[in-house]
């Protein structure tokens, strides 16, 4: 297995610390971490999905938690086997784990469980004060906000003109 050294990146860069430690961990992902098997997909410019093959479990078996920027899967089987007697057990019933790292202002907006898949619905919610924002150039020292704002600021100005004439 290779191995990067991300050392001349850390003296070099400022606030990329998680995109390195991130950047580490898919490096040493383990195969058992591979189950359920899982897609992740784009559905629109800021939403995504998540959907995960979970057969043989249940809504109330399957546990979802997002903190910060980490959204946690676990699914684990109630016992059941004493009430059945397996001749052949293919589908996995086995406990699992699956972390999901999401980026910044990424909420889970539902989730839902249909014919085996886990569909899990993500959305990037950016604040409007996070947003990128137009600042205009002029004579005037003026703070100028939001695009919808602009309009708003201009006429402030006009005004200003008008009283100091």
């Amino acid at each position: 297995m290779r191995t990067y050294d991300f050392a001349p990146l850390y003296r070099s860069t400022v606030g990329f610390d998680r995109l390195f430690s991130m950047l580490d961990q898919a490096a040493r992902v383990e195969p058992s971490t591979q189950w359920p098997p899982y897609d992740i997909e784009k559905v629109a410019d800021d939403a995504y999905r998540i959907t995960m093959a979970v057969a043989g479990f249940s809504q109330d078996e399957i546990e979802l938690t997002q903190h910060d920027t980490t959204l946690l899967v676990t699914g684990q089987k109630k016992d059941k086997d004493g009430e059945r007697e397996y001749l052949h057990r293919g589908i996995a019933a086995r406990a699992f784990r699956q972390s999901f790292s999401l980026a910044d202002h990424v909420k889970v907006t539902g989730a839902s469980l249909e014919n085996g898949l886990l569909a899990v619905d993500l959305k990037r919610e950016v604040p409007e004060a996070l947003k990128p924002r137009r600042i205009a150039i002029g004579g005037t020292r003026t703070a100028i906000g939001q695009d919808n704002a602009l309009a708003q600021v201009e006429n402030r100005v006009a005004e200003d003109r008008v009283r100091a004439a």
